[in-house]
């Protein structure tokens, strides 16, 4: 169980480690990309750090480190506020349910969520909900609202299958799953990897190939419904607390109705749904490093060694500088995608930059904090060795940093490098 330490250690509240210097949304550190974040924004981020350092990370002191969900009767309880607070399923439409918050005010909500021991996996602790999937609302009134309206409603999780056993980094021709029609049917085979989630939700959305085997494209994606006949489901262990599962499809059939779209067009949904989620994706990097670089700060400005304080060591205070530069860059890459989105850009480019770089700034953020610490670094009474181990996962989630370099150096090949707009 988390306990207090029974030794003098850095405070894991980052709200008042960084009391009084707070740089991170400032206008005129923003503005200089020529935009300042909106006031009901800040207001927002205020209710929000007021909620996390309040009620969600006292909730977490009861729960062991490696905690990935909280009990029921006090998920209950936070999710009730969060309903209150009107951030419940921030990105779900208000028609249906949702808050309704473009990618800038998702940005915002992911980055103060992260700032928690279990929220460089799961936000706030699925405090505010789960999303859908946001192809669900490209999908037809009925599908919307059998599937939707009730997950949003109960703040379900749902799932997401794309990676394969074949290769999860170039979806277009590596999935092998098939779907054959078959009256008003589709029979699914095939197997799905790394996906998370799955043992927790009620439903997905699964995309399998309907076209040419052989060909880039001819993939259409289906809802497909935990319980499915045919399809199991198996834990994969890895480094952090939490498994994401492998499916597998034996024969599945699945009712034309649950076909999102027309067939040949699960790619362009499946584009859709990664770039706009690498961008909050992005921000819990940025969150989770940031709560890092409070702990190893307070613990610098504390601890003594050799006759003076920590921070008064130029080797710990290059450390301290270098990530501080590394999450400046990163708010910035990430907030500027966001930004040009709600303004109806294009921002695939936008952001793979922002998810490369943010995820990588926080590996070595993280890196470098539990590095300050020595050996409270890896204890778990703190949350760094946790975030350690999250982090690395984030420079291989949505995208592993070399596909997204792959994104960017074709982007400059064909269109040269150019100036922020």
């Amino acid at each position: 169980m988390s306990t207090a330490p029974a030794r003098r250690v850095a405070s894991s509240d980052p709200a008042t480690a960084r009391e009084g210097n707070d740089v991170s949304y400032d206008g005129e550190e923003i503005g200089l990309l020529g935009w300042q974040m909106p006031e009901e924004l800040r207001a927002m981020r205020d209710m929000l750090r007021k909620f996390m350092t309040g009620q969600v990370r006292p909730a977490e002191e009861a729960l062991p480190s490696d905690s990935y969900e909280f009990p029921k009767d006090v998920l209950e309880g936070l999710r009730r506020q969060a309903r209150e607070l009107g951030i419940w399923c921030v990105q779900s439409p208000v028609e249906h349910g949702g808050a309704g918050l473009g990618l800038l005010g998702q940005v915002v909500v992911a980055e103060e969520a992260a700032k928690c021991r279990m929220g460089a996996y799961v936000p706030a602790g699925g405090a505010f909900g789960f999303d859908p999937p946001n192809v669900i609302f490209k999908g037809s009134a009925d599908q919307i609202a059998r599937y939707a309206v009730p997950c949003i409603a109960r703040g379900d999780k749902t799932f997401v299958a794309i990676s394969e056993p074949s290769g999860g980094s170039d979806p277009a021709r590596a999935i092998r799953t098939r779907a054959v029609r078959d009256g008003d049917h589709y029979v699914l085979n095939g197997t799905k990897v790394w996906i998370t989630g799955a043992g927790q939700a009620t439903w997905g959305v699964v995309f399998a190939r309907t076209g040419d085997p052989q060909a880039r494209g001819g993939i259409t994606s289906f809802i497909v419904d935990i319980g499915t006949p045919g399809l199991t489901l198996e834990p994969i262990d890895v480094i952090r607390s939490y498994s994401p599962y492998q499916l597998t499809f034996e024969d599945c059939r699945i009712p034309v109705a649950n076909r999102l779209g027309e067939e040949g067009q699960g790619f362009a949904l499946a584009e859709d749904w990664l770039v706009h989620q690498r961008v909050p994706y992005a921000a819990t990097c940025i969150g989770t490093a940031q709560a890092a670089l409070d702990i190893a700060l307070d613990w610098a400005r504390d601890r003594e060694t050799f006759g003076k304080k920590l921070a008064e060591h130029q080797a710990i205070q290059w450390m301290l500088a270098d990530s501080e530069v590394d999450l400046r860059a990163a708010r910035l890459l990430v907030y500027q995608a966001a930004w040009r989105a709600e303004r109806g850009a294009n921002i695939k480019l936008e952001a793979s930059v922002a998810k490369l770089f943010a995820s990588e700034a926080a590996n070595r953020v993280v890196d470098r904090c539990v590095q300050i610490l020595g050996g409270m670094g890896v204890a778990k009474e703190l949350p760094l060795e946790r975030w350690f181990r999250e982090t690395r996962i984030k420079r291989i989630g949505e995208g592993p940093s070399e596909v997204h370099r792959m994104v960017i150096a074709r982007d400059l090949i064909r269109n040269g490098s150019r100036e922020v707009d």
